[in-house]
């Protein structure tokens, strides 16, 4: 069911150069964002529970504190590159709990979507 109602909101939702996507993939344990070109084909900017960074920092911190970290993380390195807003493609997931808590942590460092 996820995957058709990613595919559903990826009918209407495209990165481009001025604008990337913002892409979210949760797991059960882990959670993943990317900053992606879909003009080009690549990922700009990504972030992850599972990068050396975010790591130490976020091990003994619940799912929703770590995606925070991560969401902070993201906007921090699309920053470094120059994205200041990018179109937010939650991946067929509801928008509350982590998901929620990654876009809300990436739009207080800065991201506008």
């Amino acid at each position: 069911m996820r995957k058709r109602r990613h595919l559903r909101v990826r009918k209407k939702i495209v990165g481009t150069s001025e604008r990337p996507r913002l892409n979210v993939f949760r797991s059960l344990n882990q959670i993943y964002a990317q900053v992606i070109d879909d003009s080009s084909g690549q990922t700009l900017v990504s972030a992850s529970t599972l990068d050396s960074k975010v790591k130490p920092s976020a091990k003994k911190l619940s799912k929703t504190e770590q995606a925070k970290i991560v969401g902070t993380e993201v906007a921090k390195r699309a920053k470094k590159k120059g994205i200041k807003q990018v179109i937010f493609d939650r991946g067929g997931y509801k928008y509350h709990g982590r998901v929620k808590a990654l876009s809300d942590a990436a739009r207080e460092e800065g991201l506008e979507f």
